[in-house]
């Protein structure tokens, strides 16, 4: 009988032959200089195109090396400047809007009055409707965020060509408002950017009405108060009514879910499984969990509306039409506008 024997073969003799090759030394960091140790490693592909929920990028994250345009040298790329653009932009923008609630909505609220609320209105425009603070509180930082929000959509598409191509299918029974340009490169749409859009459009309506018009009219908006807005709403109720509501809802809704944003709660909140891994076998207390975040979310966005339309609709709006030439004058701004003559 034969037995096998126990010494083994030779490399040669196997499959996967062993190769001998001459040992080399390996260059140390210090003799090659051409090579840049410090810059940050190229981002991992990622699994979604959405980028709605995602935290604010680390420059670990959000490091492009050479291909951010003119930012090469720094390590980051266009998406890392522009998300802190936006992000930045909102801080100074909130300063004002937190004047701006105080004068409009809480102070009327507690007065019960219009015409008592008026001076604290025209005490507040000394801070921020000045020549260098309007620049600084409202207009840079409204087109700083609006126009780094464009911008950012343009620079992840562009991220995500480079990364999966322009062909990227979203089935048919998946598709909804949100992911309709996926197929295109462009990321989903949040509800975040979405009520931004909403908002950045009536705001500059209700901006015109209150700022542009009167300067176009009269060369200044010194009689411009919230009888200018009461006024507004006893002889154009259908309209007042639903351009202030539209504002308060999609300009509360907006800040309350972007300042969640910005400290990482919106994240966090979901009626469904996180959709950025698509895992399906999720924990069920974790899911409860972002459900009652979700649910605590939208109940701070709907106090914050709530507060704000108690002085803003349930005091001002009531106030009824200013009489004399002062109302006259604010016939005269209306009729400038179609439909309103």
């Amino acid at each position: 009988m034969e037995t096998q024997s126990l010494h083994s073969k030779e490399s040669q003799e196997t499959l996967m032959s062993l190769l001998q090759l001459d040992p080399t030394p390996i260059d140390s960091p210090s003799e090659r200089p051409s090579v840049n140790t410090d810059k940050d490693l190229p981002p991992l592909p990622e699994g979604t195109l959405d980028d709605s929920d995602s935290k604010s990028p680390s420059p670990t994250s959000t490091s492009t090396g050479t291909t951010g345009v003119g930012l090469s040298g720094t390590g980051h790329g266009s998406i890392y400047y522009l998300t802190r653009i936006q992000r930045y932009s909102s801080y100074a923008f909130s300063f004002f809007a937190s004047l701006h609630l105080a004068t409009t909505s809480l102070i009327p609220l507690a007065a019960r009055s219009v015409p008592a609320s008026e001076s604290y209105l025209l005490l507040a425009r000394e801070i921020y409707q000045t020549t260098l603070s309007e620049p600084l509180l409202v207009g840079l930082p409204i087109i700083a965020h609006v126009g780094s929000g464009i911008a950012l959509r343009f620079a992840r598409r562009a991220q995500n060509i480079r990364r999966y191509g322009r062909q990227h299918h979203v089935q048919p029974s998946k598709l909804t408002i949100r992911n309709l340009g996926v197929s295109a490169g462009w990321p989903t749409t949040s509800f975040i950017a979405i009520s931004g859009y909403g908002f950045s459009a009536i705001l500059a309506a209700h901006i015109f009405m209150n700022r542009g018009l009167p300067l176009m009219v009269e060369g200044d908006s010194a009689n411009i108060g919230l009888a200018y807005v009461a006024h507004g709403f006893a002889r154009h109720p259908w309209t007042s009514w639903v351009s202030y509501a539209a504002l308060l809802g999609l300009g509360c809704g907006h800040m309350v879910w972007g300042w969640a944003k910005w400290f990482g709660l919106a994240q966090k909140a979901g009626w469904k499984p996180d959709r950025v891994t698509g895992n399906v076998a999720f924990d069920k207390a974790a899911l409860r969990k972002r459900r009652r975040a979700l649910l605590g979310l939208n109940a701070v966005a709907l106090g914050a509306t709530a507060i704000w339309a108690a002085g803003g609709l349930g005091v001002v709006a009531l106030g009824g039409e200013t009489l004399g030439w002062v109302g006259k004058l604010y016939d005269g701004l209306f009729a400038q506008i179609p439909g309103f003559a």
